[in-house]
């Protein structure tokens, strides 16, 4: 095929990227677009392949707080069915009632224990009861110390705070074309320093009648910026040493093709790197387009606009 037969056998493969040569073989992509691997092990029991701690980091935050009100309800509910079993006899200053009133006395009595508030309208008196209550009151104090520290781990965790966009374009570049994308960090504050950027891809070779996988490291134009307070378009020049030099968009397409993209810089914010990764498919490449302008000048002159939701604005250019 087209595709397989306008590799260069001289571009430089890249054998640090961890990749296997049939990472690909069943399809679809490597790398999501959030930077997350798609990728899914096995052969290890799952108890020791699951992180919980490093689960809960990087959960959405409407899925964190779901996870610790739900966990909160459970947990109480759990401690009001254990002082039932006991009987609630064992527990002085309950109002009675029907099932339910006892039901929902013993549960707030739970959450204060649990929060250790005590407020002393319910106190436990027989022994069960005291027990359970010790037991509900240490596991509160725990709980609380594990969830103050997820949320200062979600809150100091050093983030990169950037957005790509969501297609990488073939432009006309000087006297021939490159492959470009672009990015920008879209808050305030934080504007990156000593800013590196890596970009492999990933085609199908064919090699003595077999088609594999490859990964090529890709020359940039600029691989690393000191400061990065704007935007950044990463331009890969297609000329004679690019392995995709006179690829088509249907070459792209046979060869499976897939961009990765890892960055890293220094964050003043953070006063530590942080990184990103990404993704770009053959189906996320548009030939014969160009980025449009991201920035204008205040009316007064004197200040910069950049204008982060045009990150994807592109249009056609004559071949």
């Amino acid at each position: 095929m087209a595709a397989y037969k306008n590799i260069n056998p001289f571009s430089k493969k890249n054998n640090d990227t961890g990749f296997a040569s049939n990472s690909n073989d069943t399809g679809g992509r490597f790398i999501n677009k959030d930077g997350s691997y798609n990728l899914i092990k096995e052969g290890m029991p799952f108890h020791k392949r699951f992180s919980i701690f490093n689960d809960m980091l990087n959960l959405p935050l409407w899925k964190f707080i779901s996870v610790i009100f739900i966990f909160f309800l459970l947990i109480n509910c759990l401690f009001t069915a254990l002082y039932l079993l006991i009987g609630y006899e064992q527990l002085d200053g309950l109002i009675r009632g029907s099932n339910w009133k006892i039901f929902r006395e013993i549960f707030y009595f739970s959450t204060q224990t649990f929060t250790t508030v005590g407020y002393g309208h319910v106190n436990p008196a027989g022994d069960g009861a005291n027990m359970v209550a010790g037991i509900e009151a240490l596991t509160g104090f725990l709980s609380l110390a594990i969830a103050t520290g997820l949320i200062y781990g979600r809150f100091s965790r050093p983030r990169s705070y950037l957005i790509f966009s969501d297609n990488a374009l073939v432009s006309p570049y000087k006297d021939g074309k490159a492959l470009m994308f672009r990015f920008a960090a879209f808050k305030d504050k934080h504007a990156l320093t000593d800013v590196e950027i890596r970009v492999n891809a990933g085609l199908l070779v064919a090699e003595e009648g077999k088609a594999d996988y490859k990964y090529f490291s890709l020359n940039l134009e600029r691989n690393r910026v000191e400061s990065m307070p704007m935007s950044w378009t990463v331009v890969h020049p297609i000329d004679e040493n690019s392995p995709l030099h006179g690829f088509t968009e249907e070459d792209m397409k046979t060869a499976d093709l897939e961009l990765y993209v890892m960055l890293r810089g220094f964050d003043d914010v953070f006063s530590n790197y942080v990184q990103q990764r990404t993704s770009y498919t053959f189906s996320e490449i548009h030939h014969n387009r160009k980025f449009a302008p991201m920035y204008r000048e205040s009316e007064d002159g004197k200040t910069t606009i950049l204008e982060l939701h045009k990150i994807n604005v592109h249009h056609a250019v004559d071949n």
